[in-house]
């Protein structure tokens, strides 16, 4: 199992939600953060001066799949968030050892 970490704008949260559902992805947690990467933030010029957004909004969307699907969710990804914009985002993929179930105590272990 894989764990897919997606950081992207947050007017692309339901492209990226509706590509996935269209794979056959429905189950996934979303959160609202904020932060910046390469673009280092939004400059702006006001009456009373420069103002400077370092922090900006973003959605975090985490998804964990067999590995033979890891391919398929990432390029679902890329295809819904992308702007070709500077702050698009980014993905990450992470391995998943175990997972318990919370409610029944039931445990998957990979290797």
């Amino acid at each position: 199992m894989i764990k897919i970490e997606a950081v992207i704008r947050p007017e692309k949260l339901k492209s990226v939600k509706e590509a996935l559902t269209k794979i056959g992805i429905n189950a996934m947690t979303i959160y609202n953060v904020k932060g910046r990467g390469e673009q280092a933030g939004l400059e702006f010029t006001a009456r009373t001066g420069l103002f400077r957004i370092d922090e900006l909004p973003k959605v975090k969307v985490e998804i964990v799949v067999e590995d033979q699907d890891e391919e398929k969710v990432v390029e679902a990804i890329l295809l819904a968030a992308r702007t070709g914009e500077m702050g698009d985002g980014k993905i990450f993929v992470t391995p998943v050892h175990r997972a318990v179930k919370i409610r029944t105590g039931d445990e998957w272990r990979y290797s």
